[in-house]
């Protein structure tokens, strides 16, 4: 699993309901980190050389990007390099469409994300009759990666990013928001305080483990050493995620 962060912790712990022994070796670009404030060719150079390099390492049976911002720009260009199955990360606009009650959307996601033409169709070919609005929540993603090292996030945050989309001409008729990064379901309850009680979230999480599960379907497993967390880049913080690693299951930390 492959994220620019721990974002894609929010992932992993829907694979762990469906395939609790599953082995798995959790990549985590901290080097890179944020990937939405980077150009579509940085991101998509990065992520297709990283994974290359790292697949030819541990030979996994499957890789998935556990990212928006890199699933939307690189996933295409990944796939083409490895002769594994990829699972990528969307937007969960077609799920938000069918949930919402008043017709209109919003999506935070990162700068990179929500600009991609890949959300455009998306959004046309899910959500034609319904207003989808968009807001880049760059903050969410740093708060996230905060809140699992067990450090103070500042509450306006949170203010910040539903304003981003209640201050659009509709906005005050959101009734569900799409989380397009894998960082912000892990700051879900706060964003919920935020946007209030009458406001629903959605994101891919439970689809990308239901489509693991299914590309895997009839394969054995077995664990023969702990799990493990991979970081591109050594940094004092690291000790400080271990408690939040270990509860999703990634007992040993390596620099890759």
């Amino acid at each position: 699993m492959f994220d620019s962060g721990v974002g894609g912790l929010s992932v992993l712990a829907e694979v762990r309901q469906l395939l609790p022994d599953a082995p798995v070796i959790y990549a985590a670009d901290n080097a890179g980190l944020p990937y939405g404030t980077k150009t579509e060719a940085e991101i998509a150079a990065r992520v297709a050389g990283l994974l290359g390099r790292m697949t030819e390492r541990f030979r996994p049976r499957l890789v998935c990007i556990a990212c928006n911002t890199a699933s939307t720009i690189a996933l295409g260009m990944v796939r083409d390099v490895l002769e594994i199955p990829i699972v990528g990360t969307v937007p969960a606009i077609k799920p938000a469409a069918a949930m919402t009650r008043t017709g209109t959307i919003g999506l935070l996601g990162t700068a990179a994300t929500i600009r991609q033409g890949y959300v455009d169709r998306l959004e046309a070919e899910f959500a034609a009759d319904k207003r989808l609005l968009r807001a880049a929540a760059p903050e969410l993603v740093e708060a996230a990666e905060r809140k699992l090292r067990g450090k103070p996030v500042d509450p306006a945050i949170y203010e910040r990013a539903a304003a981003a989309l209640r201050q659009q001409p509709g906005g005050d008729r959101i009734d569900t928001v799409v989380l397009a990064c894998t960082h912000f379901p892990l700051v879900e309850d706060e964003l919920a305080r935020a946007f209030g009680p009458d406001v629903r979230f959605v994101h891919g999480a439970q689809g990308i483990a239901r489509r693991i599960a299914a590309l895997t379907a009839g394969q054995s497993f077995a664990r023969s050493k702990p799990d493990l967390a991979l970081f591109t880049r050594n940094e004092a913080q690291l000790a400080e995620l271990a408690p939040a690693l270990q509860r999703h299951g990634l007992l040993e930390i390596e620099v890759f």
